[in-house]
């Protein structure tokens, strides 16, 4: 049986769990949203990482004794030390609450004060008077979204770096391995596999580029801005403090010099910062798509690309192996693009002081940056690592194709390379026999001038 104990709040008592470390407001919460993912521990672990260095700036301007804020750093740090599993235990608060994340500033708060209580009863630390002192929900939980989506974007550049790495070494590898080029998904002039990956590698460079461009935007906190921005109750160079603390924390600069009532009602740089997001996933979708059609087959497809064998792909049809890490980043990436309506959603949701949809904007962003971090791990080390080409079916391919006439055009004109291409196709022949029969190429001058890697510029 479960034991309880009481507290109250404004509102009156609230029976809590005798072990949890919350107090009413965070049981209130409790009852009232049970339904939804929990708010992720990444916003948890900033939170109290603002709180620490609240603390201690408070202490410096002498806005609060050193005794309550030594406590309060104790209490934090011994918080942070706990592994997530145990981390989450007190804090058991879902997304789908109070759109300005309030409950769970004071779930936090609430850990904070009954942590401290453990450490030293003497000393009566409470969770709104001290804990919370010099902050608001209204601040603190925007200035933890920016830091964790900073932290985040950070992770996701350095797998998107990772992939890129490993494009450009089979961009070498296979540099002058020529193959069929595609078009509206028809035939098309040769180009070379390693020139094709090198398209590949250049839009995750781009979009690299995107995301380090952007990403400093989120250094813009509003701490300091308190209720609806005008800082009232802030003690002096609070927010500078705290934006410098953060910085040393997370090696990312964070700056306090921006507009407040920008910060609290406005969540731009998230929704573009996740508009780059997006971008990637965009371009992940026609890589990978790209890579799984390419290796369709072994008989009945293009079969130019030999996937590693990760796992057995079919539960009824032995021997088959699937484009598994393909599938998975492109449901990633479509999950990606679902989020992206919710950020540009969620963002367009401040009304006069305050945005109210900051709980499912940040849960959202952070979805997206951690699963496109991780299946882009997935995809590079267990797919784009052990992918080989099948030179021997390129060049079957690039033989039989009938678009390599487009290097005839130059010598015998538009016209009469489309019928050679044509009469070739009607009588099921090779081009270089169709052009012969034309008269209108000897069979030295198509042999000197229908050269496939000649037609990749490959050396130009």
């Amino acid at each position: 049986m479960t034991e309880y104990r009481v507290e109250s709040d404004t509102l009156g008592e609230v029976k809590i769990p005798a072990n949890a470390l919350w107090g009413a407001q965070t049981e209130r919460s409790r009852h009232n949203f049970p339904t939804g993912t929990k708010m992720p521990l990444e916003m948890i672990r900033a939170l109290l990482q603002i709180k620490r260095a609240a603390a201690i700036a408070n202490k410096e301007v002498e806005a609060m004794t050193a005794e309550k804020a030594d406590l309060i750093v104790a209490a934090i740090d011994k918080l942070l030390a706990l592994d997530d599993e145990d981390l989450r235990k007190d804090f058991p608060l879902v997304v789908y609450q109070t759109g300005s994340g309030t409950q769970t500033n004071m779930n936090v708060n609430e850990v904070v004060a009954h942590m401290a209580g453990k450490i030293n009863p003497d000393i009566e630390i409470l969770p709104n008077d001290d804990v919370n002192h010099g902050q608001s929900s209204n601040d603190i939980f925007p200035t933890a979204m920016n830091i964790t989506a900073a932290v985040a974007v950070d992770k996701l550049i350095a797998a998107a770096e990772h992939l890129l790495a490993e494009l450009k070494i089979k961009q070498k590898k296979y540099w002058r391995v020529v193959k069929i080029g595609r078009t509206h998904l028809q035939d098309a002039t040769p180009l070379t596999f390693g020139q094709e990956v090198s398209g590949w590698a250049s839009a995750i460079e781009h979009d690299i580029a995107y995301l380090k461009q952007l990403n400093p935007t989120l250094g813009e906190i509003a701490m300091g801005g308190t209720a609806v921005g005008t800082g009232l109750n802030a003690a002096p160079h609070f927010a500078e403090n705290i934006a410098a603390a953060m910085s040393k924390l997370y090696g990312i600069e964070f700056t306090a010099d921006s507009n407040k009532f920008y910060g609290l009602a406005h969540h731009s740089g998230l929704n573009v910062v996740h508009g780059a997001i997006k971008t990637l996933a965009a371009d992940l979708m026609k890589i990978a798509n790209d890579v799984r059609f390419l290796a369709s087959g072994p008989r009945a497809g293009y079969d130019e690309l030999n996937i590693p064998a990760n796992e057995p792909g079919s539960s009824i049809m032995p021997g088959k192996v699937n484009p598994t890490q393909a599938e998975a980043i492109t449901m990633a990436a479509v999950r990606v693009m679902g989020n992206d309506v919710v950020v540009d959603l969620a963002s367009s949701q401040g009304n006069f002081e305050m945005n109210v949809y900051k709980t499912v904007l940040i849960d959202a962003f952070l979805e997206s940056a951690e699963l496109l971090a991780g299946t882009i791990t997935g995809f590079t080390d267990r797919m784009i690592a052990g992918l080989t080409v099948n030179q021997d079916r390129m060049a079957e391919l690039v033989d039989s194709s009938l678009m390599t006439v487009t290097a005839l055009s130059p010598h015998i004109g538009y016209h009469d390379s489309a019928m050679i291409a044509q009469a070739a196709e009607k009588a099921g022949t090779t081009l270089r026999e169709a052009a012969i029969k034309s008269g209108k190429v000897t069979a030295e001058q198509f042999d000197e001038w229908m050269v496939p890697i000649d037609m990749t510029n490959i050396d130009d």
